[in-house]
Protein backbone atom coordinates (compact mmCIF):
# COMPACT_ATOMS: atom_id res chain seq x y z
CA UNK A 1 0.00 0.00 0.00
CA UNK A 2 1.02 3.61 -0.26
CA UNK A 3 0.13 6.79 1.60
CA UNK A 4 0.90 10.35 0.55
CA UNK A 5 1.31 12.40 3.70
CA UNK A 6 0.56 16.12 3.61
CA UNK A 7 1.51 19.01 5.96
CA UNK A 8 -0.05 19.15 9.42
CA UNK A 9 -2.80 18.43 10.15
CA UNK A 10 -1.95 15.16 8.47
CA UNK A 11 -4.09 13.96 5.58
CA UNK A 12 -3.63 10.45 4.22
CA UNK A 13 -4.30 9.47 0.63
CA UNK A 14 -4.10 5.75 -0.09
CA UNK A 15 -3.05 4.78 -3.61
CA UNK A 16 -3.48 1.19 -4.74
CA UNK A 17 -4.27 -1.06 -7.64
CA UNK A 18 -7.56 -0.15 -9.29
CA UNK A 19 -10.33 -2.64 -8.49
CA UNK A 20 -8.41 -4.53 -5.77
CA UNK A 21 -9.79 -5.72 -2.43
CA UNK A 22 -7.76 -2.98 -0.74
CA UNK A 23 -10.18 -0.39 -2.13
CA UNK A 24 -12.98 -1.80 0.03
CA UNK A 25 -10.78 -1.99 3.12
CA UNK A 26 -9.54 1.58 2.70
CA UNK A 27 -13.10 2.87 2.34
CA UNK A 28 -14.06 0.98 5.51
CA UNK A 29 -11.18 2.73 7.32
CA UNK A 30 -12.50 6.13 6.22
CA UNK A 31 -9.49 7.05 4.08
CA UNK A 32 -9.38 8.55 0.62
CA UNK A 33 -8.49 6.06 -2.09
CA UNK A 34 -7.22 6.50 -5.64
CA UNK A 35 -6.72 3.52 -7.93
CA UNK A 36 -3.92 3.51 -10.49
CA UNK A 37 -3.47 1.16 -13.47
CA UNK A 38 -0.74 -1.36 -12.65
CA UNK A 39 0.30 -4.93 -13.32
CA UNK A 40 3.33 -7.14 -12.73
CA UNK A 41 6.04 -7.59 -15.36
CA UNK A 42 8.47 -9.94 -13.62
CA UNK A 43 8.49 -13.58 -14.76
CA UNK A 44 5.85 -13.16 -17.49
CA UNK A 45 5.84 -14.09 -21.16
CA UNK A 46 7.20 -11.23 -23.34
CA UNK A 47 3.84 -10.30 -24.84
CA UNK A 48 2.07 -10.14 -21.48
CA UNK A 49 5.00 -8.30 -19.92
CA UNK A 50 4.83 -5.69 -22.70
CA UNK A 51 1.11 -5.14 -22.14
CA UNK A 52 1.64 -4.81 -18.41
CA UNK A 53 4.51 -2.38 -18.96
CA UNK A 54 2.14 -0.13 -20.90
CA UNK A 55 -0.28 -0.33 -17.97
CA UNK A 56 2.51 0.66 -15.57
CA UNK A 57 3.33 3.67 -17.75
CA UNK A 58 -0.31 4.72 -17.63
CA UNK A 59 -0.19 4.29 -13.86
CA UNK A 60 2.85 6.56 -13.68
CA UNK A 61 0.95 9.24 -15.58
CA UNK A 62 -2.00 9.02 -13.20
CA UNK A 63 0.29 9.12 -10.14
CA UNK A 64 2.35 12.03 -11.51
CA UNK A 65 -0.72 14.18 -12.17
CA UNK A 66 -2.09 13.24 -8.76
CA UNK A 67 1.19 14.19 -7.09
CA UNK A 68 1.28 17.58 -8.79
CA UNK A 69 -2.26 18.26 -7.61
CA UNK A 70 -1.91 16.99 -4.03
CA UNK A 71 1.67 18.16 -3.34
CA UNK A 72 2.44 15.38 -0.80
CA UNK A 73 5.04 15.83 1.92
CA UNK A 74 6.18 12.20 1.73
CA UNK A 75 5.35 8.81 0.23
CA UNK A 76 5.07 5.65 2.32
CA UNK A 77 5.25 2.53 0.12
CA UNK A 78 5.11 -1.17 0.95
CA UNK A 79 5.88 -2.82 -2.37
CA UNK A 80 3.69 -4.59 -4.89
CA UNK A 81 3.45 -3.70 -8.55
CA UNK A 82 0.98 -0.85 -7.91
CA UNK A 83 3.60 0.95 -5.82
CA UNK A 84 6.18 1.17 -8.61
CA UNK A 85 4.55 3.88 -10.79
CA UNK A 86 3.63 5.82 -7.64
CA UNK A 87 7.22 5.73 -6.37
CA UNK A 88 8.55 6.80 -9.76
CA UNK A 89 6.14 9.74 -9.79
CA UNK A 90 7.14 10.73 -6.25
CA UNK A 91 10.83 10.56 -7.16
CA UNK A 92 10.25 12.73 -10.25
CA UNK A 93 8.41 15.27 -8.08
CA UNK A 94 11.19 15.20 -5.44
CA UNK A 95 8.87 13.77 -2.79
CA UNK A 96 10.86 11.86 -0.13
CA UNK A 97 10.08 8.14 0.00
CA UNK A 98 9.98 5.72 2.92
CA UNK A 99 9.64 2.14 1.68
CA UNK A 100 8.71 -0.60 4.14
CA UNK A 101 9.54 -4.29 3.66
CA UNK A 102 6.97 -6.39 5.57
CA UNK A 103 8.53 -9.73 4.56
CA UNK A 104 12.09 -10.87 5.24
CA UNK A 105 13.38 -11.02 1.67
CA UNK A 106 12.46 -8.16 -0.70
CA UNK A 107 10.75 -8.74 -4.01
CA UNK A 108 11.47 -6.89 -7.22
CA UNK A 109 9.22 -3.91 -6.42
CA UNK A 110 10.77 -3.17 -3.00
CA UNK A 111 14.30 -3.62 -4.36
CA UNK A 112 13.53 -1.11 -7.10
CA UNK A 113 11.81 1.44 -4.85
CA UNK A 114 14.64 1.18 -2.31
CA UNK A 115 16.95 2.71 -4.93
CA UNK A 116 14.73 5.80 -5.01
CA UNK A 117 13.94 5.91 -1.29
CA UNK A 118 15.53 8.02 1.41
CA UNK A 119 14.72 5.39 4.05
CA UNK A 120 14.10 1.64 4.02
CA UNK A 121 12.22 0.24 7.02
CA UNK A 122 12.36 -3.52 7.62
CA UNK A 123 10.56 -5.97 9.89
CA UNK A 124 13.56 -8.01 11.11
CA UNK A 125 17.32 -7.56 11.45
CA UNK A 126 18.01 -10.23 8.81
CA UNK A 127 16.65 -7.92 6.08
CA UNK A 128 19.45 -5.41 6.55
CA UNK A 129 21.63 -7.47 4.22
CA UNK A 130 19.55 -6.53 1.15
CA UNK A 131 19.91 -2.74 1.35
CA UNK A 132 22.55 -0.01 1.87
CA UNK A 133 23.24 0.21 5.59
CA UNK A 134 22.83 4.00 5.65
CA UNK A 135 19.18 3.73 4.57
CA UNK A 136 17.94 0.89 6.78
CA UNK A 137 16.02 1.08 10.03
CA UNK A 138 14.47 -1.94 11.79
CA UNK A 139 10.95 -1.08 12.96
CA UNK A 140 9.12 -4.41 13.25
CA UNK A 141 5.75 -5.17 11.68
CA UNK A 142 2.93 -2.69 12.47
CA UNK A 143 -0.39 -4.06 13.74
CA UNK A 144 -3.77 -2.37 13.95
CA UNK A 145 -4.40 -0.20 16.98
CA UNK A 146 -7.56 -2.18 17.80
CA UNK A 147 -5.41 -5.28 18.43
CA UNK A 148 -3.98 -3.72 21.57
CA UNK A 149 -5.73 -4.79 24.76
CA UNK A 150 -7.55 -7.82 23.33
CA UNK A 151 -7.61 -10.77 25.75
CA UNK A 152 -8.41 -14.41 25.03
CA UNK A 153 -11.46 -14.66 27.30
CA UNK A 154 -13.04 -11.49 25.90
CA UNK A 155 -12.30 -12.55 22.32
CA UNK A 156 -13.84 -16.01 22.77
CA UNK A 157 -16.98 -14.51 24.25
CA UNK A 158 -17.29 -12.04 21.35
CA UNK A 159 -16.99 -14.83 18.78
CA UNK A 160 -19.40 -17.15 20.58
CA UNK A 161 -16.72 -19.69 21.48
CA UNK A 162 -16.67 -22.00 24.50
CA UNK A 163 -14.10 -20.68 27.01
CA UNK A 164 -12.37 -23.93 27.98
CA UNK A 165 -12.10 -25.78 24.63
CA UNK A 166 -8.97 -25.28 22.43
CA UNK A 167 -9.37 -23.02 19.39
CA UNK A 168 -7.76 -23.58 15.98
CA UNK A 169 -7.74 -20.54 13.68
CA UNK A 170 -7.59 -21.36 9.95
CA UNK A 171 -7.02 -18.43 7.63
CA UNK A 172 -5.68 -17.91 4.12
CA UNK A 173 -6.00 -14.19 3.46
CA UNK A 174 -8.76 -12.09 1.89
CA UNK A 175 -9.24 -14.41 -1.10
CA UNK A 176 -8.63 -17.57 0.84
CA UNK A 177 -6.20 -20.47 0.42
CA UNK A 178 -7.81 -23.30 -1.54
CA UNK A 179 -5.19 -25.89 -0.60
CA UNK A 180 -5.73 -25.20 3.11
CA UNK A 181 -9.52 -25.08 2.75
CA UNK A 182 -9.65 -28.44 0.97
CA UNK A 183 -7.23 -30.13 3.37
CA UNK A 184 -9.24 -28.94 6.36
CA UNK A 185 -12.48 -30.12 4.78
CA UNK A 186 -11.12 -33.66 4.39
CA UNK A 187 -10.38 -33.99 8.11
CA UNK A 188 -12.92 -31.53 9.49
CA UNK A 189 -14.85 -33.95 11.73
CA UNK A 190 -11.83 -35.35 13.61
CA UNK A 191 -10.34 -31.86 13.92
CA UNK A 192 -13.60 -30.63 15.45
CA UNK A 193 -13.40 -33.46 17.98
CA UNK A 194 -10.12 -31.91 19.11
CA UNK A 195 -10.94 -28.20 19.01
CA UNK A 196 -13.25 -25.39 18.07
CA UNK A 197 -12.38 -24.07 14.62
CA UNK A 198 -12.56 -20.47 13.44
CA UNK A 199 -12.22 -20.74 9.67
CA UNK A 200 -11.85 -17.69 7.41
CA UNK A 201 -12.26 -19.33 4.01
CA UNK A 202 -12.09 -16.35 1.65
CA UNK A 203 -14.86 -15.33 -0.73
CA UNK A 204 -13.96 -17.71 -3.57
CA UNK A 205 -14.46 -20.94 -1.61
CA UNK A 206 -17.20 -19.70 0.69
CA UNK A 207 -20.20 -21.32 -1.12
CA UNK A 208 -18.94 -24.89 -0.70
CA UNK A 209 -17.46 -24.19 2.75
CA UNK A 210 -20.89 -23.02 3.90
CA UNK A 211 -22.45 -26.21 2.49
CA UNK A 212 -19.80 -28.29 4.25
CA UNK A 213 -20.69 -26.65 7.53
CA UNK A 214 -24.39 -27.40 7.08
CA UNK A 215 -23.60 -31.07 6.44
CA UNK A 216 -22.02 -31.51 9.89
CA UNK A 217 -23.83 -33.11 12.85
CA UNK A 218 -25.30 -30.47 15.15
CA UNK A 219 -22.74 -30.99 17.93
CA UNK A 220 -19.78 -30.52 15.57
CA UNK A 221 -21.46 -27.67 13.67
CA UNK A 222 -21.59 -25.72 16.94
CA UNK A 223 -17.79 -25.96 17.10
CA UNK A 224 -17.23 -24.80 13.51
CA UNK A 225 -17.27 -21.00 13.11
CA UNK A 226 -16.79 -20.30 9.39
CA UNK A 227 -16.66 -16.91 7.69
CA UNK A 228 -15.96 -15.78 4.11
CA UNK A 229 -14.10 -12.77 5.53
CA UNK A 230 -13.65 -11.54 9.08
CA UNK A 231 -13.06 -7.83 9.64
CA UNK A 232 -12.62 -8.50 13.37
CA UNK A 233 -9.62 -10.76 12.72
CA UNK A 234 -7.98 -9.49 15.89
CA UNK A 235 -10.63 -11.28 17.95
CA UNK A 236 -9.88 -14.55 16.14
CA UNK A 237 -6.12 -14.15 16.66
CA UNK A 238 -6.59 -13.36 20.35
CA UNK A 239 -9.00 -16.27 20.87
CA UNK A 240 -6.90 -18.97 19.21
CA UNK A 241 -4.44 -21.47 20.67
CA UNK A 242 -2.99 -22.43 17.28
CA UNK A 243 -3.12 -20.99 13.77
CA UNK A 244 -3.07 -22.74 10.40
CA UNK A 245 -2.23 -20.30 7.63
CA UNK A 246 -0.01 -19.29 4.73
CA UNK A 247 3.28 -17.56 5.50
CA UNK A 248 2.67 -14.05 4.24
CA UNK A 249 3.98 -10.97 5.99
CA UNK A 250 1.26 -10.97 8.66
CA UNK A 251 2.83 -14.08 10.17
CA UNK A 252 5.86 -11.96 11.09
CA UNK A 253 3.78 -9.35 12.90
CA UNK A 254 0.32 -10.42 13.95
CA UNK A 255 1.21 -13.92 15.14
CA UNK A 256 4.07 -12.64 17.35
CA UNK A 257 1.88 -9.81 18.68
CA UNK A 258 -0.63 -12.35 20.00
CA UNK A 259 1.97 -15.00 20.85
CA UNK A 260 0.11 -17.41 18.58
CA UNK A 261 2.04 -20.53 17.49
CA UNK A 262 1.34 -21.67 13.97
CA UNK A 263 1.36 -24.39 11.37
CA UNK A 264 2.55 -22.54 8.26
CA UNK A 265 1.86 -23.71 4.70
CA UNK A 266 3.85 -21.53 2.26
CA UNK A 267 2.02 -20.83 -0.99
CA UNK A 268 3.80 -22.99 -3.60
CA UNK A 269 2.91 -21.12 -6.80
CA UNK A 270 4.54 -17.78 -6.15
CA UNK A 271 7.90 -16.26 -5.44
CA UNK A 272 9.74 -17.80 -2.46
CA UNK A 273 9.13 -15.05 0.11
CA UNK A 274 6.56 -17.13 2.02
CA UNK A 275 9.00 -20.01 2.35
CA UNK A 276 11.65 -17.62 3.69
CA UNK A 277 9.17 -16.18 6.21
CA UNK A 278 8.17 -19.67 7.36
CA UNK A 279 11.76 -20.86 7.73
CA UNK A 280 12.59 -17.80 9.83
CA UNK A 281 9.82 -18.59 12.33
CA UNK A 282 10.50 -22.34 12.33
CA UNK A 283 14.17 -21.78 13.16
CA UNK A 284 13.10 -19.77 16.19
CA UNK A 285 10.83 -22.52 17.49
CA UNK A 286 7.65 -20.47 17.03
CA UNK A 287 6.06 -22.42 14.17
CA UNK A 288 5.97 -25.65 12.18
CA UNK A 289 5.98 -25.68 8.37
CA UNK A 290 4.13 -28.17 6.18
CA UNK A 291 4.33 -28.57 2.41
CA UNK A 292 1.16 -27.66 0.53
CA UNK A 293 1.25 -30.92 -1.44
CA UNK A 294 1.28 -33.10 1.69
CA UNK A 295 -1.09 -31.03 3.79
CA UNK A 296 -4.05 -33.41 3.47
CA UNK A 297 -1.99 -36.28 4.93
CA UNK A 298 -0.12 -34.31 7.60
CA UNK A 299 -2.68 -31.80 8.84
CA UNK A 300 -4.63 -33.98 11.28
CA UNK A 301 -1.66 -35.69 12.99
CA UNK A 302 0.14 -32.35 13.29
CA UNK A 303 -2.83 -30.57 14.86
CA UNK A 304 -3.51 -33.52 17.17
CA UNK A 305 0.12 -33.63 18.32
CA UNK A 306 0.32 -29.90 19.02
CA UNK A 307 -3.02 -29.56 20.81
CA UNK A 308 -2.40 -32.64 22.94
CA UNK A 309 0.96 -31.33 24.24
CA UNK A 310 0.02 -28.15 26.06
CA UNK A 311 3.50 -27.66 27.45
CA UNK A 312 5.14 -27.73 24.02
CA UNK A 313 2.43 -25.45 22.63
CA UNK A 314 2.98 -22.98 25.45
CA UNK A 315 6.72 -22.95 24.71
CA UNK A 316 6.02 -22.22 21.04
CA UNK A 317 3.71 -19.39 22.11
CA UNK A 318 6.41 -17.84 24.29
CA UNK A 319 8.96 -18.05 21.48
CA UNK A 320 6.49 -16.45 19.10
CA UNK A 321 5.68 -13.67 21.57
CA UNK A 322 9.39 -12.95 22.06
CA UNK A 323 9.57 -11.90 18.39
CA UNK A 324 6.89 -9.19 18.74
CA UNK A 325 7.55 -5.47 18.34
CA UNK A 326 4.32 -3.90 19.65
CA UNK A 327 5.56 -0.36 18.93
CA UNK A 328 6.30 -0.98 15.24
CA UNK A 329 3.55 1.33 13.97
CA UNK A 330 4.83 4.16 16.16
CA UNK A 331 8.39 3.55 14.93
CA UNK A 332 7.27 3.78 11.31
CA UNK A 333 5.30 6.96 11.99
CA UNK A 334 8.35 8.48 13.69
CA UNK A 335 10.54 7.66 10.68
CA UNK A 336 8.00 9.18 8.31
CA UNK A 337 7.75 12.34 10.38
CA UNK A 338 11.53 12.65 10.51
CA UNK A 339 11.69 12.27 6.74
CA UNK A 340 9.20 15.10 6.28
CA UNK A 341 11.14 17.36 8.66
CA UNK A 342 14.42 16.70 6.88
Amino acid sequence: MQALVAERPVEVLYIGGAGGVEEQLVARAGLRFVGVPAAGVHGLAPRQAARNLVKLMRGWGVAYRLGRRERPAALFATGGYASVPVALAAWALRVPILVYLPDIEPGWAVRFIARLAARVAVTVEDSRAYFPARKVVVTGYPVRIEFHGLGQAEARTSLGLVPDVPVLLVIGGSRGARGINRALSKVLEPVLELAQVVHVSGELDWPWVAERRESLPAALRARYHAFPYLHEIGLALAAADLALCRAGAMTLGELPFFGLPAVLVPYPHAWRYQRVNAEWLVKRGAAIALENGRLSEELLPTVRRLLSDRVALAEMAERMRALARPDAAARLAKELQALVRE
